[in-house]
Order: structure tokens, then sequence, then C-alpha cells
């Protein structure tokens, strides 16, 4: 367990949960690094089949701590610095970081879901939330934009104009409206036993096909179909050379359940 984050593994499901709830999991720099590293670790983990995402206590996350990191100006301006060989600030890898896991990521939403809590939910590849979370790009608040990879995350689910509407308002909506604009998968007076389910079933899939599913839609999303096409090739290749294939293939002639092993590819 680290100070703001804990990660618990059951049955090939990483449970990951932000432990800062008397403070509404509010991301100050501890809380960033927490989660960099638990994704970290959770990509180093093969027998993890699928992450389950969630805030302990009222929220999921309420955003920034502004309190906190304005507190440490000079870290602040430094951790908005990208070194040129990394692909994103410190900021930004705490939601990117879970976007290139090798595993789907589900969100489990509920209370508040602020800002960088937004940022953070749409960075995972499926968000259950209960009806009446709350939700809001709420750097609009502050005059400022999204800075922790919601320009990429948040076009890829909505039309321009919505995005650039909840952008410059900030303004709040529920879990329902949420659904409705396609922010949010499903919504549920339990999303945690929504998100289980799904992760349970996922864990029965091919680890490798589930881990180039999620690399060939986001690889491809902005491409030509030339290059699409190319990259869908190459990627199916592969996965006919793995050993999970040969087991799918295998079952399915025998007409048994696959028995896969840990994952091998991504």
């Amino acid at each position: 367990m680290s100070q703001r984050v804990h990660t618990e593994v059951r049955n090939s499901i990483a449970y990951v949960t932000m432990t800062r709830g008397a403070k509404f999991n509010g991301l100050d720099l501890a809380m960033f690094r927490a989660l960099i590293d638990a994704a970290r670790d959770v990509r180093r983990d093969r027998e993890v089949r699928a992450v389950i995402l969630r805030g302990e206590g009222p929220a999921f996350c309420a955003g920034l701590d502004f309190k906190s990191v304005s507190k440490q100006p000079s870290k602040l301006l430094l951790n908005l610095f990208r070194w040129p060989w990394q692909e994103a600030n410190l900021f930004q890898r705490a939601c990117w970081e879970w976007r290139n896991l090798p595993v789907p990521v589900i969100a489990v939403l509920h209370g508040k879901c602020y800002g960088g809590g937004v940022q953070l939910a749409l960075a995972a590849d499926f968000r259950f939330a209960t009806p009446d979370c709350e939700l809001s790009i709420m750097e609009a608040k502050w005059g400022l934009i999204p800075d922790m990879t919601g320009s990429v995350t948040l076009r890829e689910l909505v039309g321009m104009d919505v995005a650039k509407r909840l952008t410059m308002t900030g303004e709040l909506f529920d879990g329902r409206k949420a659904a409705e604009l396609g922010l949010v998968t499903e919504v549920s007076e339990d999303p945690l036993h929504e998100a289980e389910m799904l992760a349970k079933e996922l864990a029965t899939k091919s680890p490798d096909a589930v881990a180039y599913t999620k690399k060939l839609f986001h690889r491809t999303a902005h491409l030509s179909p030339r290059r699409a096409l190319r990259i869908e090739s190459r990627l199916q290749l592969r996965l006919l050379r793995g050993v999970n294939h040969k087991i799918a293939r295998t079952a399915g002639m025998a007409k048994q359940v696959p028995q896969y092993v840990r994952r091998t590819l991504g």
C-alpha cells in the first residue's frame, strides 16, 4: 500500500483504489506519483487480466488539490515540463499510464468527479457511474483548460462542439447525462458490481487478444485506412503466432473452455 493508492489483485483482477477519501481523493503531487507507480506495477504483473480503478470515501476524485499543490509552486511548474525522452509530463502520465496499459481499465465513478478526476476516468477503457455522480470539466472555473490528456480522450468520445461546450462552461452534469453524451459506458446504482461483471468476462478471454484489441483501436483511431489496415494485419500475425491463439484454436476445435496462460504480448 502506498500513501495514496492501494492495489490488490484478486482472481486476476487488479483493484486499484485511491485512498485519500477524506480529501475526496484530490490530486496532490503524491497522488500523481502514486497513480503512475500503481499503473507500472499492474503492467509488470502479466497475470492481471483487468483493472478496476476507483476512489474510497464519498467521491471518485474531485480533481486537483489546489491548496496542496500551491504550497509547492516550483514543483508544480517543474512537473508541467516534459523531458525530451518522455511522452508526457507528470500530470499527464497519471492518466496516460492507464491508457497505455495492455489490459482493460474500468473506472467506477461515484460522488464527485471533477477536472482531473474526469480526465483520469476518461483514460480508462470503460466507465461505470452512479446516476447521481456529479461530473464537470471544472478547469473552466479556474480559467484553465484540461491538461491531463483530456484534449485526446474527450474528443474521442464526443463531438467537437460538445467537447468545447463542456470545457468552456465547466457545467455540472450527472451520471445519466454523462451516459447520454457518451462519456460514461453504463449507469448503475451499483457500478462496482457491473464493473466486476465485465472484468470477470474479460478475464475469460485471451489476454493477448484483449491487449491487442486495445492497441489496435488506440493506434489506428486517426490514421488513414491504408495505415490502419497495415497495423491491423501486423497485430493479427503476431497473435496467430502466439501461444494463447493456439490454446483458443485447440479448445475451440475440441469444444472445450480454453485455459489461457498469462499475457505474452503487449
